[in-house]
């Protein structure tokens, strides 16, 4: 690379900041807008209905569209690494239960704090209607979609299995039959030891690679899709807007604490016989990493030599565990998913019943194999998720504003979580260290 084409990539602006500025901008204008001339003013209406408005359908459609290669290749790809070395059989069953189980805590705890503290609730539902009534066509049709659905306990158990693989995939309310799936042709490529299927997982994984790079293109136009968003919903509900947002960060930022703090240690302590306090000091580097960064991949490195150093972890449990970690452990994402889609819910008066909410937290936990580890990662998956409930997705431009902080704070938690998962499978591996003797006697 030459020395003015790396000149020019350091000149420019982090994908972060743009996004923030859209957002101040959009947000700005549209409570000028609120207080000056009103929603019902012909010429915002001709500018929501015609620029703005349609500029973020674009965007989520474009979001959409990616979802089905990137969640399908990404659980296949995360499920099948779970195994794939004879000898790690075993180490990989035990991480991936400790993923579903950590995972399964993650959301729970954040489902129970979004419905305590209700941080979307209070709006105008009349305004909120009004958003409805003027969203994009592709958000009313999810809607009705929803509300036609069954959403008993009994067919929600029946529709996770598919009849039709092609026909779940062609349907939001049924992506949850087409991540089973997933799932299932994971574990099958685990099971199946052949040249062919080597060949291919290669290709799914060269399928996820791709899903990555439209994705990347895809979220290069957030900043302007962040602004259209804001603008809108700005105009219609002011400064209750910014209440309800800060809420909302709140409580997505102390779920994630909580769960780092509190359900970590006690699964260190009860699960892998590792003391807390040492663990949390050998890993705070990662930490500080993971946070600045707001990747599990970009950290994987220091998460590597920590686990050597610092944790005395034995190298075939950390190797495995951390690298299939970074895309397959994502507790702090799931975490996030739910809160957000419970919270845009509130937010819209959309209410949703205890078997949605089941079926968010299982998505979620899906998700969270299946979210990729780079920054802004689960976007796809908050808008998959709220157009199986019936949630307007145009409802993520609130997300978009402050996304970077949030991504940055559940980046933490993943790979907090992933070093925590890593010492618990050390646990009675006959070529580690004592972890129970190490952690007990330190701290």
């Amino acid at each position: 690379m030459s020395e003015p084409t790396r000149s020019a990539d350091k000149a420019r602006m982090p994908l972060h900041w743009k996004i923030g500025i859209g957002f101040a901008i959009g947000l700005v204008l549209g409570l000028f807008v609120h207080y000056g001339a009103g929603a019902d003013a012909s010429w915002v209406k001709m500018l929501t209905q015609y620029a703005t408005q349609p500029f973020s359908t674009i965007f989520l459609n474009l979001i959409f569209m990616m979802i089905v290669p990137l969640l399908f290749s990404a659980l296949v790809v995360g499920v099948s690494e779970m195994g794939d070395i004879g000898s790690l059989g075993r180490i990989g069953w035990r991480t991936l239960l400790y993923t579903i189980l950590l995972s399964g805590a993650a959301v729970l705890l954040g489902l129970v704090m979004v419905n305590l503290f209700q941080p979307g609730a209070g709006v105008d539902k009349a305004l909120a209607q009004q958003l409805l009534a003027e969203g994009a066509e592709r958000a009313q049709a999810i809607v009705k979609d929803s509300s036609n659905s069954d959403s008993s306990g009994l067919h929600m158990l029946l529709s996770i299995v598919p009849s039709n693989v092609i026909g779940a995939a062609s349907d939001n309310a049924s992506i949850l039959a087409l991540m089973f799936f997933a799932l299932m042709f994971g574990v099958g490529m685990v099971l199946t030891r052949s040249a062919a299927v080597d060949t291919l997982k290669r290709g799914i994984e060269g399928l996820f690679e791709i899903s990555m790079t439209l994705i990347g293109l895809i979220i290069r136009l957030a900043p302007y899709a962040v602004f259209c968003f804001m603008f809108n919903l700005a105009v219609l509900f002011g400064w209750d807007l910014m209440l309800r947002l800060g809420a909302y960060v709140l409580v997505v930022f102390f779920a994630l604490a909580i769960h780092m703090v509190v359900t970590y240690s006690l699964a260190l302590k009860f699960v892998g016989g590792y003391s807390p306090l040492r663990f949390f000091k050998g890993v705070q580097e990662a930490m500080l990493v993971a946070f600045s960064t707001a990747s599990s991949n970009a950290t994987l490195p220091v998460s590597l030599r920590l686990a050597d150093q610092e944790l005395g972890l034995p190298r075939k449990v950390s190797r495995f565990v951390l690298t299939v970690g970074a895309t397959a452990n994502q507790n702090g994402t799931a975490l996030f998913e739910g809160v957000t889609v419970l919270f845009l819910a509130q937010f819209f008066g959309v209410d949703l019943s205890l078997g949605q909410q089941v079926m968010v937290m299982l998505v979620c936990i899906l998700g969270g194999i299946g979210t990729a580890g780079v920054p802004s990662g689960s976007l796809p998956v908050v808008a998959l998720i709220c157009g199986m409930v019936g949630v307007p997705p145009e409802g993520i431009g609130l997300v978009l504003g402050v996304n970077h902080f949030l991504d940055m704070s559940r980046t933490v938690v993943n790979v907090t979580g992933d070093l925590g998962i890593a010492a618990m499978v050390s646990r009675g591996e006959a070529d580690g260290p004592s972890l129970a003797d190490e952690g007990n006697s330190v701290g």
